[in-house]
């Protein structure tokens, strides 16, 4: 049975990220908002740790993890953002991560990745070849697959903005 994400999952989640991810300002566009007839702000999530908000999902993810899951290790696959945050998460967490990078990722992703403790693997041309030999190193090893998006607890990490959002700019 899948796990349904909930508004208490989404709680939960900021909980876990307490101290780890940083609540990241709104910045008005005044361009943007004379563009679209609307106010328009953009969250500065290229603060947050790692540059991008992925490190709440994975984090959300690899803190989840029962002891068990955590000594098999974690696996994933990403161009570079949910990689950066796979690495640093399970950096924290004291467990071993595998990062599987398609061959033309950036060579500062790659760098940041490695940089944060995963062992990179680089195979195929894009994301779904990479993927694919994720899967593989799951079957293979039994690490615990942290997808970039096709994760309830990985959304409900992602979700923690909503909330951000809505104290930022309740209106």
């Amino acid at each position: 049975m899948a796990l349904e994400l909930t508004l208490p999952m989404i709680r939960e989640a900021r909980e876990r990220l307490r101290g780890v991810a940083h609540v990241t300002p709104l910045d008005y566009s005044a361009t943007f908002s004379q563009l679209t007839g609307c106010r328009v702000f953009f969250k500065l999530e290229n603060l947050q740790k790692t540059g991008s908000f992925k490190i709440r999902g994975a984090y959300n993810k690899i803190m989840s993890l029962a002891p068990a899951e955590r000594a098999r290790g974690v696996v994933c696959a990403s161009a570079g953002n949910h990689a950066q945050g796979v690495a640093y998460a399970a950096a924290r967490a004291g467990i071993a991560a595998t990062v599987v990078m398609p061959e033309g990722a950036p060579i500062s992703k790659v760098a940041a990745t490695r940089g944060y403790g995963a062992h990179v693997v680089l195979e195929g041309a894009g994301y779904d070849e990479a993927y694919a030999r994720a899967c593989r190193i799951q079957e293979e090893t039994g690490a615990v697959m942290v997808h970039a998006f096709d994760d309830p607890l990985v959304a409900a990490g992602q979700g923690t903005i909503a909330l951000e959002l809505l104290e930022a700019c309740p209106d």
